[in-house]
């Protein structure tokens, strides 16, 4: 075992604070990197506030990491001492069940293990994550990161970046179609991004008109504001597919209406409960849709894709010592639009 610095927090009510922790050693099939960068996912906030009632502490957050690898198993056949490499939300699944045969370890049938607060094998008994100095991963979870982009604005990529990326690539999005894009966050930003890089004609859609410079920017050929009644009765029935990325309780109704017949909205904001009008899915053949993260395959798919396109993350850095205030403006939206820490400065 090796003994490593990190931040961590020790129940629902503390603030992260520094705490060493124990990682395993390198061993045949293992990949080592030290962490460069560690972006802050929404996630990290519901983990150390234990609000999904999971939470086992200490929690020590981070699935967004960028680094180097500095140790290789003597098995690792993709890596080498030096590389920049990469790890998501992932670091094992069961590899045998036909989700994990498929590519698309996300929905192991057997539950896949979180890159921090799964039970693990590992020293701790749970797996820790990217606030820390260093991290130990078998290497088919391993990532190769375009050298050709902004280090620091890749590591969300890992998250919010494959969360947006995979249903828009599933639900064939592209030239000829009309998207839209149900939010301007962590989330809603790489979406604008990727549908556009796609090819597909792509609406913000939001609730603030304050917000449609930034969208514009970003890639939207177009910004609907929800709140204007006339707007959106003039798009009844005009979009092919639809990323809502809001991350709290709304209704879905209006943004149902806005489907063309057979036209597809997918939820990955993940609000805690909604209600289905299924009369809107009857009337017009519409299907409501949820998508998780990506597989290993399809998140190194999008990686390639952001190097050929020179897409990465707008975000802002922080010190690790920062963290808590950050959390506080987290809450508030107050980030355009990942934190990323630099963890150089742990």
């Amino acid at each position: 075992m090796k003994t490593i610095d990190a931040y961590a927090s020790h129940n629902a009510k503390s603030p992260l604070e520094s705490y060493p922790i124990q990682r395993r050693l390198v061993a045949s099939n293992d990949v080592q990197i030290e962490i460069d960068y560690c972006g802050v996912c929404h996630t990290d906030l519901h983990f150390v506030n234990n609000d999904w009632g999971m939470s086992e502490y200490p929690v020590v957050p981070g699935h967004e990491i960028v680094g180097r690898v500095s140790e290789v198993g003597t098995d690792v056949k993709q890596f080498k001492v030096g590389d920049v490499a990469a790890i998501g939300c992932m670091v094992k699944s069961c590899g045998e069940c036909q989700s994990c045969i498929s590519g698309e370890e996300q929905y192991c049938l057997n539950g896949f293990t979180a890159t921090y607060n799964s039970p693990t094998e590992d020293p701790g008994g749970f797996t820790f994550g990217g606030y820390s100095k260093s991290i130990v991963a078998d290497e088919s979870f391993i990532l190769s990161m375009p050298n050709s982009l902004d280090l620091k604005a890749t590591a969300p990529l890992l998250c919010a970046g494959i969360t947006t990326y995979s249903p828009l690539k599933h639900w064939n999005v592209g030239p000829g179609k009309k998207v839209g894009i149900v939010g301007l966050g962590g989330l809603g930003h790489m979406g604008v991004k990727f549908s556009h890089a796609l090819g597909a004609h792509t609406v913000m859609i939001t609730t603030s008109p304050g917000k449609g410079t930034d969208a514009k920017s970003l890639g939207a050929d177009e910004v609907l504001i929800s709140t204007d009644p006339d707007a959106m009765e003039k798009e009844l029935g005009q979009f092919d597919f639809i990323l809502n990325t809001i991350p709290v309780n709304h209704s879905f109704d209006p943004y149902m209406d806005l489907l063309k017949v057979d036209g597809t909205m997918c939820v990955v904001g993940a609000p805690e409960t909604f209600s289905i009008n299924v009369g809107q899915l009857v009337f017009g053949r519409k299907t409501l849709a949820g998508s998780l993260i990506g597989g290993i395959k399809e998140t190194q798919e999008m990686l390639n894709f952001c190097g050929e396109k020179q897409i990465v993350s707008e975000v802002e850095m922080i010190q690790m010592n920062d963290i808590n205030a950050a959390y506080k403006r987290l809450v508030k939206s107050d980030v355009k639009y990942r934190f990323v820490i630099d963890m150089k400065s742990l």
